[in-house]
């Protein structure tokens, strides 16, 4: 699970076909690319790390000239073991009250499709939209 979050050959078939570019350590940068590269979608910063099982990074939406106008959320990203080898995971986007378009623009569809893209993906092996 601790990958899918963490690695490009991951995040590009089900987060947008956004490829993710981190060490993952507290204090790295966390940076988000469009799919052909050509764009950064995302500069964020590492402030938790707990590797495998949690992971909190802040958030801005650099694609969107008025979504990267406002202050940075974050997202945490918490990984459970489960028993039979399953993994529980949880993430919060919080601090948001600042940032009402980001606000709006994660909520319902937004991580609804990321997150089910990341659980199709790693339960079949295949993305669940062709990026």
């Amino acid at each position: 699970m601790w990958d899918a979050i963490t690695k490009p050959e991951f995040t590009a078939k089900y987060f947008h076909g956004a490829h993710v570019e981190t060490t993952a350590e507290v204090g790295s940068p966390f940076r988000y690319h469009s799919p052909d590269r050509s764009s950064l979608w995302g500069d964020e910063t590492v402030l938790e790390s707990e590797r495998p099982r949690r992971l909190m990074v802040t958030w801005r939406s650099l694609y969107d000239p008025e979504l990267a106008g406002e202050p940075p959320s974050r997202i945490t990203w918490e990984i459970e073991a489960q028993a039979g080898g399953f993994s529980k995971l949880t993430a919060v986007h919080d601090q948001l009250e600042g940032s009402p378009k980001t606000a709006a623009s994660v909520s319902g569809a937004g991580w609804m499709m990321v997150l089910s893209g990341l659980k199709t993906l790693l339960e079949t092996g295949r993305p669940l939209v062709d990026a």
